[in-house]
Parts: C-alpha cells; sequence; structure tokens
C-alpha cells in the first residue's frame, strides 16, 4: 500500500491533526457530490426552471476534486502511519467507489 501512494518508507511520520482535518474535508465533498447528485440536481433544479443537462457540468468537477482529496486523505493516514490507516484506507475505498461510479455515470450523460 505504502507504494501504491508513494509513501517512502525511511520518512517520520506526519502530524496527525492534518490528516484528521483532510479525512474530515475529503468526506464533506464526497457528501457534497452525494447531495448535489440525489437531491439538488434531480429535484430542486427543475423545481426552479433549470435546464436538465447541468447535472453532469456540476458533477464531473466536484468529483474529480472529491476523488482527489480522497486520495490525499489516504495518502496522509499512510505517511502519519496512523494506527487506524488500513480502516481509513476501507472507508475511504467505499466513499471513492461510490463517487467514481457517480462521475462515471456523468460522464455516460455528457457524452450522450
Amino acid at each position: 500500500m505504502r507504494r501504491l501512494l508513494r509513501v517512502p518508507g525511511d520518512r517520520a511520520p506526519i502530524d496527525e491533526s492534518e490528516t484528521h482535518r483532510i479525512f474530515s474535508a475529503s468526506i464533506l465533498l464526497s457528501a457534497l457530490r452525494c447531495l448535489l447528485t440525489y437531491v439538488v440536481l434531480p429535484f430542486v433544479l427543475p423545481v426552479i426552471g433549470v435546464a436538465r443537462g447541468v447535472g453532469p457540468a456540476i458533477g464531473i468537477p466536484v468529483g474529480i476534486v472529491a476523488l482527489t482529496f480522497d486520495y490525499v486523505g489516504i495518502r496522509r493516514f499512510w505517511l502519519a502511519n496512523h494506527r487506524q490507516r488500513w480502516a481509513f484506507t476501507a472507508l475511504y475505498a467505499v466513499v471513492g467507489a461510490m463517487v467514481l461510479a457517480l462521475v462515471i455515470v456523468d460522464i455516460v450523460d455528457a457524452v450522450r
């Protein structure tokens, strides 16, 4: 896992407070992505008269930023040599898989 995340084995661990801040930000971005996908885009925008095609234009960039933060978050846990790095890696993997699936759906919708 360290090689996949490009975490050097001989480096001293980083401070865990920054790790928890990144975790909060990445989970918040992923939650925002889901809120946009399931509430704002399908229900709120049509009610206020906004065109249907704006979903992918909003969802793809937010999803890419969320996936980037997920990667940075996982890497931070490994850089900190956090005692629960495997648990957080699993959580990030699940959240990242859901966001990636939504980004793929948005890309397919944008191409059509």
